[in-house]
């Protein structure tokens, strides 16, 4: 539910950008507009007389799609008439901060992620989260937190780059003092380099899994913290370009099969690393955009798998990046340097076409992190 209402209002704010990349495509293969003219008769997956069970799967998908798509042709104006519902999904959302029902004991490893996708979604409507409110959040992410930096799925667990990475971006999100507070820059800097290993990668917590989840977890986390020195970066681009396929797309760790979730890490974390040159982004548009489903319309999130509503999000996030590396932009925006007062893209670390200002700067010493201070935003 608050994942895919995340999913949905992402998927929206980052309509216009993804667009812009599509077109490209379509104007590259001359195929995209043609597609949408045909019957859907024409766009079903053909199974070349092959019968697989996967191929089975796709048909089963395709019909209900279809029954639904028969809906919309009996209601006047069809697909017109859609409207994202702002004020129920506002009301859903903000009923999360208060309390969650009981199926969501499953989720209690993964308190920082409720609230970043409930604060997140609420950004992107542009619903102002009631300060109480707030207060309560800040102080469920700072229980969150490790002595020892990072932050775990809950009050004294094990501390995990998934669950840092999403409290630091609801803290941000949040936007108080309180909040920016919250985090032990210092414990969070000594965290991150203790995950990250010789190749230039992270493991995910300690003698946890190692993919491109962790570089991209790691690099946002200290992007939005100012806390992204040298030492942290060095290998870092390397080892993520490595993760790229034949196919174009990025893998979660190299030789394995590109994904679309760790194709927006891998990519995310070298826009943010201003490295974006080290991967073909030519091959990675290609590949995302061959992810599109022609039935369906939504995305697969790797070759010959379903459509699904998450790859959306993945997919979607892609192509305002990949748009911005084309256009030669990532590199002048993205530098990894520590300076005094660095822009830091918002976008890039919550998959969104919005840019804020990092809410902390530090304060460099012969190259070392040595002093800390919080400015205003």
């Amino acid at each position: 539910g608050l994942w895919l209402v995340a999913c949905a209002a992402t998927a929206a704010a980052v309509a216009g950008a993804a667009a812009a990349a599509a077109a490209a495509v379509a104007a590259a293969s001359g195929n995209m507009a043609a597609s949408a003219k045909q019957p859907l008769a024409q766009l079903r997956f053909a199974d070349d007389d092959l019968p697989t069970h996967t191929g089975a799967e796709q048909e089963r998908v395709e019909k209900d799609v279809e029954y639904f798509y028969r809906s919309f042709r009996r209601v006047p104006a069809g697909l017109s008439n859609l409207k994202l519902l702002r004020d129920e999904h506002a009301e859903y959302l903000a009923g999360g901060l208060e309390s969650l029902p009981q199926g969501f004991e499953c989720l209690d490893a993964s308190r920082p992620w409720l609230v970043y996708w409930i604060v997140h979604a609420l950004s992107l409507l542009e619903v102002e989260v009631p300060a109480a409110l707030k207060a309560r959040a800040v102080d469920t992410l700072r229980r969150c937190q490790s002595p020892d930096g990072g932050f775990g799925g809950g009050p004294g667990q094990l501390a995990h780059l998934a669950p840092t990475y999403a409290a630091v971006n609801a803290l941000c999100i949040l936007g108080t003092s309180e909040a920016y507070a919250a985090v032990d820059r210092r414990a969070l800097h000594a965290y991150l380099l203790r995950m990250k290993t010789k190749a230039g990668s992270f493991t995910m917590h300690q003698d946890g899994e190692e993919d491109v989840r962790g570089a991209y977890c790691a690099i946002a986390a200290a992007r939005l913290t100012g806390i992204c020195d040298d030492v942290l970066c060095a290998g870092v681009a390397e080892w993520v370009a490595s993760c790229q396929t034949y196919e174009g797309g990025l893998a979660g760790f190299p030789g394995l099969e590109a994904h679309g979730g760790y194709s927006f890490c891998g990519f995310a974390a070298l826009v943010l690393l201003g490295r974006t040159e080290l991967v073909d982004v030519e091959a990675l548009l290609q590949w995302s955009a061959s992810r599109q489903m022609r039935l369906e319309g939504g995305f697969q999130g790797r070759t010959n798998k379903l459509v699904d509503g998450c790859y959306s999000f993945w997919q979607g996030g892609l192509f305002p990046l990949i748009h911005q590396a084309l256009r030669g932009d990532a590199h002048a925006s993205a530098s990894p340097e520590l300076v005094r007062d660095p822009p830091t893209i918002l976008a890039v670390a919550v998959a969104v076409a919005a840019t804020t200002r990092a809410p902390w700067t530090t304060v460099a010493d012969s190259g070392c992190l040595t002093r800390w201070r919080c400015k205003s935003m």
